[in-house]
């Protein structure tokens, strides 16, 4: 059950950001076995004045840097984390094209109570 929030700079046709949002829920269907249907994602697009990465950690990043957080159940493990990060690249870099510099991924683990998918219910709790 992840929750995905996209943040990007304004101005990338729709089939970017559609691609953007398949290549992900892709990539999370792969390495985090996320069942067929299961795609709960935002995307938000902000001014340059409302957009700032900078070139931390030995990243040399574009203007064309996507940030990418995913809260997720607290029961995926180191490996699969790092198989969908690996794998999100790799899909985000052939369509529609973002280099592997530009994507900032931040996975966030959330107790199972935590969540409610609809009519009020704690449906994992």
């Amino acid at each position: 059950m992840p929750l995905l929030h996209i943040s990007m700079r304004a101005g990338k046709p729709e089939a970017y950001r559609q691609a953007i949002l398949d290549g992900l829920y892709c990539a999370m269907r792969e390495a985090l076995n996320v069942p067929e249907g299961d795609e709960f994602m935002t995307i938000s697009e902000l001014s340059p004045a409302n957009f700032r990465c900078g070139n931390a950690y030995g990243v040399k990043r574009s203007d064309d840097a996507v940030l990418i957080q995913i809260t997720v159940f607290a029961s995926r493990t180191p490996e699969q984390k790092k198989a969908l990060y690996r794998r999100i690249a790799e899909l985000l870099g052939d369509n529609p094209g973002i280099r592997p510099e530009d994507i900032f991924v931040n996975v966030l683990d959330a107790p199972a109570e935590n969540w409610s998918v609809g009519n009020g219910v704690a449906q994992f709790a």
